[in-house]
């Protein structure tokens, strides 16, 4: 009865080490994935966008002259300004309509948004410089029926015009043939969206000299962007707004971070379940064990010293499990990291992963309280309830 009795105890045992070890390391690969997630999508959401970027409070485009481009541009931390018109427009190929968003934009935005690194094939890298160009956001080119280095990428666009009242054979909208130099790849939504074109050439057909939708504001390299955007918003007032990259796209991060709360949240709780074991195995042992808690009692053990016997080996149990968990975990992103065995389907590229001190110390927080509760709780009752039966 007793061997059974022992073979019962290690195996729950063993199946608590095993639960422990791998609801940690779940949390160490999972919480590393979503890391690499949200590192992923900030690249692809903020490559396009300035690091900052100015807007009127109340109006949709306003005068280059309401801002001091001066004294902007000397403050530290700014490496470049650059205006930028937007419009939704309507583009022609043939008998092919379609909608985009255009962002009219000069050589600087070009220059510091990496665009030679998005362009497809690095077709069209050279053209910007020469004024007249344009780029379509992939998608786009492609429901065009575009073709990469053709000779023959022109497009139609038309754009409605401000303030005109319609008449007979008077045209409402603004229209320009533009050559298409390129197709670029940024995310998404730019994919499906974005006209880009010359800033110059557009502020002339809508007749905004000198005027423009936003400023973007470009910085240095160790520039603290919260830091420089609080002294803008001083210098500007409370006509301009001042955007960062995180609250132009907070849908978008507040989303990641949600779902990477709930995943967390969850593994928790299932972490939690697999501690049950823990409780099963230290009554076990504590039944099997009643034999020879006679004989230390009877050599003068007190009560005390008992429980910390049982609660050590519950946190020894556990301890190990974690430890064993998160050194699993991390071989796994490691391997991943270096290896780039898994790859993201329909992208073509290794699965990220990025793994954070803060989510370590986190794991390691969150698991070994649960762990200390687990195997203090369950022997304090059992103390407990076996001091009562005594009395």
């Amino acid at each position: 009865m007793s061997r059974s009795k022992r073979s019962i105890v290690t195996l729950i045992s063993r199946i608590s080490l095993v639960g422990i070890a791998i609801c940690t390391a779940a949390m160490v690969i999972l919480l590393s994935a979503f890391n690499g997630i949200e590192h992923m999508i900030e690249k692809l959401y903020t490559e396009f966008d300035a690091p900052l970027t100015i807007e009127h409070q109340h109006r949709k485009t306003f005068l280059l002259t309401e801002v001091p481009m001066a004294e902007l541009k000397g403050l530290a931390g700014v490496a470049a300004l650059s205006p930028e018109l937007e419009e939704l427009v309507v583009l022609r190929k043939e008998r092919r309509w379609i909608n985009a968003t255009l962002h009219a934009v000069d050589p600087t935005f070009f220059k510091y948004t990496k665009l030679n690194k998005h362009l497809m094939n690095a077709v069209g890298i050279d053209s910007w410089k020469q004024g007249n160009t344009a780029y379509l956001g992939l998608d786009l080119f492609q429901k065009l029926h575009l073709t990469l280095g053709s000779d023959f990428h022109t497009i139609q666009l038309y754009a409605p015009k401000r303030n005109v009242k319609m008449r007979l054979g008077r045209s409402p909208f603004h229209m320009e043939t533009l050559p298409i130099s390129g197709a670029i790849n940024y995310n998404q939504e730019v994919n499906a969206s974005a006209l880009l074109w010359d800033y110059k050439r557009a502020s002339q057909l809508f007749d905004y000299h000198g005027s423009c939708t936003r400023l973007n504001v470009f910085l240095a390299p160790t520039t603290d962007p919260v830091a420089l955007q609080k002294k803008l918003m001083e210098r500007l007032g409370p006509e301009f707004n001042v955007k960062t990259q995180l609250e132009k796209n907070e849908l978008i991060f507040k989303t990641s971070r949600s779902e990477r709360l709930v995943v967390f949240i969850i593994l928790l709780f299932v972490f939690v379940l697999a501690s049950f074991n823990l409780v099963a195995t230290l009554t076990m042992l504590y039944i099997e064990k009643q034999d020879n808690l006679h004989v230390l009692r009877a050599i003068g053990m007190s009560e005390k010293h008992v429980f910390y016997i049982f609660f050590l080996e519950g946190l020894l149990l556990s301890v190990l499990g974690i430890i064993t968990g998160l050194v699993l975990g991390l071989l796994l992103c490691a391997s991943q990291i270096y290896g780039q065995w898994l790859i993201v389907p329909g992208a073509n590229v290794p699965f990220p992963i990025q793994f954070k001190l803060t989510d370590f110390a986190t794991i390691l927080l969150s698991a070994s309280s649960l762990a200390f509760l687990f195997s203090y709780f369950p022997v304090r009752f059992l103390f407990s309830r076996s001091l009562k039966a005594k009395h």
